[in-house]
């Protein structure tokens, strides 16, 4: 029997909007709400936070494979360059780290600032690879229009994109969703308002025609957390990050 289609879900946005934060807590409501299932979180952010967020120790990163088979190359050794890309394939499966009820991985930092041609190509052939393994993906994306722009992403199946209530916020996400839809296949598309400073801004919310999943009030016991680098999977059930994911799932039909 064949297995059903990978649900791939990306978030993406500006920088300091809670990108993180709302990828981590996708993670914990599907590992609560399909306990059978194959879930993967893939931290594709060079500012690499999503495996504080879910009390992760990340020891190999997939930038850390990479420079190790262009390295042997380097050295001269002798296995042809084919030999090499399957090697690292087959390795990315050693940077995976098992965790209750999902699995992670961490693509790591580019080797240079501002490099990140190499990495995105291999990003994506790592989203590739792994997403066919696994029955749900998040990836939290890097701040800005980047790895959209590269085509990174263009396999999700969900595309969740993360603003505050700043104008800045909502061009970005605007400007996300147009060139996405140029360069991304994807199925269902939404936005989730978060950090708001109180539920009266919500009118004030631009975001075109993208249809706002939820809208979720700042939150100090949050604030907190991230502070102190703890697990998103110790909140409280009714934290306004949890309870607002759990809305933005439902609307995309991801959770009932």
């Amino acid at each position: 029997m064949e297995r059903e289609k990978s649900k791939i879900l990306a978030v993406a946005g500006k920088g300091g909007v809670g990108k993180t934060s709302i990828a981590a807590t996708l993670v914990r409501i599907l590992v609560e709400t399909y306990p059978g299932k194959r879930i993967l979180a893939i931290d594709a952010d060079p500012a690499v936070g999503l495996s504080t967020a879910l009390g992760i120790e990340v020891s190999t990163t997939v930038d850390d494979i990479r420079k190790a088979v262009v390295a042997a190359a380097e050295d001269g050794d002798s296995k042809s360059a084919i030999e090499l890309l399957g090697e690292a394939r087959y390795r990315i499966f050693d940077a995976l780290v098992e965790a209750d009820g999902f699995s992670f991985i961490a693509i790591g930092r580019p080797e240079s600032a501002g490099c990140y041609c190499k990495i995105n190509s291999y990003l994506k052939e790592v989203i590739s690879i792994l997403s066919e393994n696994f029955d749900y993906v998040v990836i939290d994306g890097e701040a800005g229009i980047e790895q959209i722009n590269r085509r990174v992403m263009e396999k999700v199946t969900h595309l969740l994109l993360i603003t505050d209530s700043s104008k800045k916020g909502t061009q970005v996400i605007r400007t996300i969703r147009k060139v996405a839809d140029e360069l991304v296949m994807y199925e269902r598309i939404g936005v989730i308002a978060n950090r708001l400073p109180s539920m009266d801004v919500k009118d004030f919310i631009d975001t075109g025609d993208i249809p706002v999943l939820a809208y979720i009030p700042s939150d100090a016991s949050l604030a907190e957390f991230d502070l102190k680098g703890e697990n998103v999977f110790y909140l409280p059930e009714d934290a306004a990050i949890v309870r607002g994911t759990r809305q933005a799932m439902r609307e995309i039909g991801m959770v009932e």
